[in-house]
């Protein structure tokens, strides 16, 4: 039985990775074909076929091109030409496709715009960018007016949606711009690897940084994705995620755009709409990512949360411990989780929806994907090196960090960032022989001896106590399953006169939960210095635009009961149980008074 388990897992996975390498044979640096090019192909061959679905409206390829064609002709206009910067601030909806396609098939790159953003963080992100004009949804026009007051040189703003104040009429604009296709010639020298978009770091340990996006590298995450749900011209794929980021705005997008099928857009996710849209619009696919499937578990009961026509969804950051109840609750046939970051060259897919695993490279495929695992000093924060100086693969079950051979080739190559101090940092060298270069990713992972990786967590997120390394994630995990405690943010503090960090948790509870009885319940699972010291209750967890928890503030504020209004908790070790943590009890802890 086990032969046979086996033998089906591989076959699954040859057959799926081969899918995909087919649909990706084309991808090459000197191709001159884009996504704009093969948009145009389906308008021209199958101008009906639905492209968009947005709330009420219906979009047909053929709008699809006519709208992107719009804002082409504008730009041209503009004499905006390859090379040039467009800053692209709006809420998802049809238009925001319409802009980026249009301004990309004249060879202009698109700054992606985290539509979360105020003040400095939004102001350096369009600074960083150096664009000339900016397309401004009137929705964000006043987050963008205050944040425009401090730069220094701004760009020529242009509002759609509505007026803005210091803007330009950019609907008038493209309601005088003709529909017509472009002569290809207008792209001529544009190749694949030639910049399409900045994408920004989520900017959760300091400023966004701006990530370059090659043509090839679209196209290379829009097939892959695309093969590895054998999407087909039928499939609807529903996109609840910020089109300003790649899993959103790329991934989600490309898996519609590449096959002919249809991307049914909603402005913002929302756990009440969810169900009701996909019985709705009749979605076969959705793309998650971080909390959203945590969030969609704890609401309770909805009528349509079975009745829909979802065959397959993926994403990432799907935690273990909710997977199989996710799973079976929605019954969602297939769930194929993955591994990426926007500005890296590692990249995997859980093919075969092993829970809790986010991607598989078996040995018979380590030539093909060069990720690695290597020895990690968590203290330094640097791989470790051997007497020659070269770093050291960590066997099967042990944890480092994952790497990726930077090569010229697609899906190996590093493009970097806007700032090449930044793109130096992500860069290891000299690594097993002398020259060769590896991308950093940042996140400590293990493998199992069949080859599926598993993420640990966050380089800096992981602490140490106890003389132990401590993983924020398997901590939350455990927090997870914990009855009455609905999201768990882990990270670590530092207390006055102790060695490493002490372990804290905020968290989101249901009303009725009881600190008192927590200790006990992490007993089973989490060994003694693996237990949050802190506890932290929270009306609601702080994330970014994508569904990531925000640490950086609260590792700031610490735990001290004079300065947070949030309820305390500390772990009382010789009653075994969290007590609050009053003001007195905090000046005993960081005196020394009580030991930890």
């Amino acid at each position: 039985m086990e032969l046979l388990h086996g033998l089906a897992r591989e076959y699954t996975y040859i057959s799926t990775i081969g899918r995909t390498f087919y649909l990706m044979r084309h991808v090459k640096p000197d191709s001159r074909r884009t996504i704009s090019d093969i948009v145009e192909d389906f308008a021209r061959d199958k101008p009906g076929n639905i492209a968009i679905l947005h709330q009420d409206r219906t979009l047909t390829y053929a709008d699809l091109a006519a709208g992107a064609n719009r804002y082409a002709h504008w730009a041209m206009g503009q004499r905006i030409k390859k090379g040039d910067v467009v800053a692209l601030f709006m809420e998802g909806r049809p238009e925001y496709l319409f802009a980026w396609l249009g301004i990309v098939k004249l060879g202009g790159i698109v700054a992606l715009i985290n539509t979360n953003l105020r003040g400095a963080p939004l102001a350096h992100s369009i600074a960083i960018a150096r664009a000339r004009h900016i397309i401004l949804g009137s929705e964000l026009a006043e987050q963008y007016g205050e944040a425009a007051v401090s730069m220094e040189s701004r760009p020529v703003a242009w509002a759609t949606g509505g007026a803005a104040a210091g803007s330009e009429d950019l609907d008038a604009a493209l309601a005088e711009a003709s529909p017509a296709p472009l002569d290809r010639a207008v792209r001529d020298g544009l190749t694949a690897k030639d910049n399409a978009f900045y994408i920004y770091t989520s900017g959760t340990t300091g400023l966004p940084k701006a990530a370059n996006f090659s043509h090839m590298r679209m196209l290379f995450m829009m097939y892959g994705f695309a093969g590895a749900l054998n999407a087909r011209e039928s499939d609807r794929m529903y996109d609840t995620l910020p089109l300003y980021h790649s899993t959103g705005g790329v991934c989600a997008v490309g898996v519609a755009l590449t096959t002919g099928g249809s991307l049914i857009i909603r402005r913002k996710f929302s756990v009440q709409e969810f169900w009701n849209d996909c019985h709705r619009y009749r979605p076969t696919l959705f793309q998650y990512i971080g909390e959203l499937c945590r969030y969609l578990l704890n609401a309770p009961p909805g009528p349509h949360e079975r009745d829909h026509a979802i065959r397959a969804i993926t994403g990432n950051g799907l935690r273990p411990e909710i997977w199989n109840a996710f799973q079976k609750r929605f019954a969602i046939p297939k769930i194929i989780e993955f591994y990426g970051a926007t500005e890296g060259n590692v990249s995997m897919l859980n093919y075969d929806g092993k829970p809790g695993a986010v991607g598989r490279v078996p040995r018979y495929m380590r030539g093909i994907i060069t990720t690695r695992i290597v020895k990690f000093d968590l203290e330094s924060e640097t791989p470790i090196r051997d007497a020659r100086g070269r770093c050291i693969e960590c066997a099967d079950g042990e944890v480092g960090e994952a790497i990726g051979r930077i090569t010229d080739e697609p899906g190996r190559n590093f493009e970097g960032y806007t700032q090449h101090t930044d793109t130096q940092k992500k860069i290891l060298r000299d690594v097993f022989e002398k020259g060769d270069l590896w991308f950093r990713t940042g996140d400590l992972m293990r493998r199992d001896e069949h080859g599926y990786f598993y993420f640990v967590d966050r380089i800096g997120d992981t602490f140490r106590w106890k003389g132990e390394n401590v993983a924020t994630s398997e901590v939350a995990e455990a927090l997870g399953v914990v009855p009455g405690i609905a999201e768990a943010n882990v990270y670590g503090v530092a207390v006055p006169g102790q060695d490493g960090r002490a372990g804290m948790a905020a968290l989101v509870v249901a009303p009725g939960f009881d600190p008192a009885t927590l200790g006990e319940s992490l007993k089973e699972n989490l060994p003694a210095y693996a237990r949050p010291m802190f506890l932290r209750l929270r009306p609601e967890m702080e994330i970014t635009g994508t569904f990531k928890q925000r640490k950086v503030e609260l590792v700031k504020e610490g735990f001290d009961p004079r300065t947070i209004a949030d309820p305390l908790y500390w772990y009382d070790p010789i009653g075994g149980r969290y007590e609050r943590l009053s003001e007195a009890r905090y000046g005993d802890i960081v005196s020394g008074k009580v030991k930890l």
